[in-house]
């Protein structure tokens, strides 16, 4: 099962394409798109939105996992998350690809068993679970790893 992990934002989408045969996790890709700040908010989202096209169309996921919008304290952002989050909702129902979303809490809770987890408790789940000490350095790149590989555990 090829999945498609995608950590939403306006400036930086991590994303990253994991494989699991039902036993074993490979990193086969994983990166971000990141907008220019500063950018028209239209122009931002025509760039995700082409960029995350490209990704689909390279890297053919079977299914998609991205983090689902909860409740935040600053309004500042929320909105442009979730104006991202439309664009790539609309790029995998383009493709027909399954969507599949968790909350930060709930991946939390699938990889370190407590949905409170802090970030590097998440990060040393995901090093163990990909067995590997070699990781991406942006904390969105490595959400998205998280997100897919809670989506593996949640079936």
């Amino acid at each position: 099962m090829k999945i498609l992990g995608i950590d939403p934002g306006m400036a930086i989408v991590g994303y990253s394409i994991i494989d699991f045969d039902g036993e074993h996790y490979t990193l086969s890709a994983s990166g971000s798109i990141q907008t220019k700040k500063g950018a028209k908010e239209s122009s931002r989202l025509l760039e995700i939105f082409q960029d995350m096209t490209t990704i689909v169309e390279t890297y053919k996921p079977d299914l998609a996992a991205i983090e689902k919008l909860f409740f935040v304290h600053n309004q500042t952002t929320v909105m442009p998350v979730a104006h991202a989050r439309g664009v790539i909702l609309t790029v995998l129902e383009q493709f027909k690809i399954p969507i599949y979303e968790y909350t930060p809490m709930q991946v939390k809770k699938v990889l370190t068993g407590f949905g409170r987890a802090d970030k590097k408790e998440v990060e040393q789940m995901v090093k163990l679970t990909l067995e590997t000490d070699n990781l991406p350095k942006l904390d969105d790149t490595i959400d998205s790893i998280a997100i897919a590989i809670c989506h593996s555990r949640s079936v």
